[in-house]
């Protein structure tokens, strides 16, 4: 039997049987993988309360028939805080589907790794709004999955978004591409983008990464951008995340009662 061991993100715990559980990680090295943790419900030995969502854990796997075994784990971080606020809970949740839905089995996507890894350490540690947080993970994880949007210039004249006459842009999620008013089609899928939430995306989608989540937005920036990309990301994924319901119920009470970290 085959041993191997890994850096890993737990995406996912099902319960099998009795006694064990079916768990997903998202890993450093080998990408999305399930193992089966035999007695994991009942051996507080062997995975004392560790194997919890959104922890960062240093496995140990054997293969052999049928899913990996999971033998060892030990926690690196364990995020605690993200699953102690409902709203940190909400954002991880709909990243983590993100990852699991796009993600094959045992294929290494180092750089969403890292990504992953660093929105939710800073989800955990509070210093940035997870929505800015949200904003600048997506940007980047389109650009990682391949279906990038064009922010820079309409889509069918090419003019460039600062020559466009009006102050926002019609952005096609079909197409994934902004139209200046002169070409937008009538039965477009669209949402609307101002010119300064279009330079806020791309600065944050460019921008290094540590500085990425200092950037201030406006309300209407705020408010576009996560339009945009929870209509657009999920769109080209194929699949609508049953955690962003969820999210953009809570978002909308803390939206209400004016946003604070």
């Amino acid at each position: 039997m085959k041993t191997f061991s890994t850096s890993a993100i737990m995406l996912r715990r099902v319960e099998f049987g009795e006694n064990d559980l079916i768990v997903t990680f998202f890993s450093s090295d080998y990408g999305k993988i399930s193992a089966i943790a035999k007695s994991a419900k009942k051996s507080v030995r062997r995975f004392p309360g560790i194997l919890e969502l959104f922890s960062v854990l240093d496995i140990v796997c054997t293969r052999g028939r049928g899913l990996p075994v999971l033998q060892e784990a030990a926690l690196n971080c364990a995020f605690v805080r993200i699953r102690s606020d409902i709203r940190k809970t909400a954002y991880a949740s709909y990243w983590t589907e993100l990852v699991n839905t796009w993600t094959e089995a045992e294929e290494q996507q180092f750089q969403l790794y890292l990504l992953f890894h660093h929105v939710l350490g800073e989800l955990d540690t509070g210093c940035i709004l997870p929505e800015i947080l949200s904003i600048m993970f997506q940007m980047r994880f389109m650009t990682i999955a391949g279906f990038y949007p064009n922010l820079t210039h309409c889509g069918v004249c090419g003019i460039g978004i600062e020559s466009m006459k009006r102050n926002r842009a019609v952005f096609d999620i079909v197409r994934g591409e902004i139209f200046c008013e002169n070409c937008v089609s009538a039965d477009s899928k669209r949402v609307f983008l101002s010119k300064g939430t279009v330079k806020q995306l791309l600065w944050v989608e460019r921008g290094d990464m540590q500085k990425a989540g200092r950037i201030r937005f406006t309300g209407q920036s705020l408010r576009e951008s996560l339009e945009f990309l929870e209509t657009f990301v999920p769109y080209h994924l194929g699949k609508t995340p049953r955690s962003l319901g969820f999210l953009r119920q809570i978002r909308q009470t803390v939206f209400a009662a004016g946003i604070s970290r």
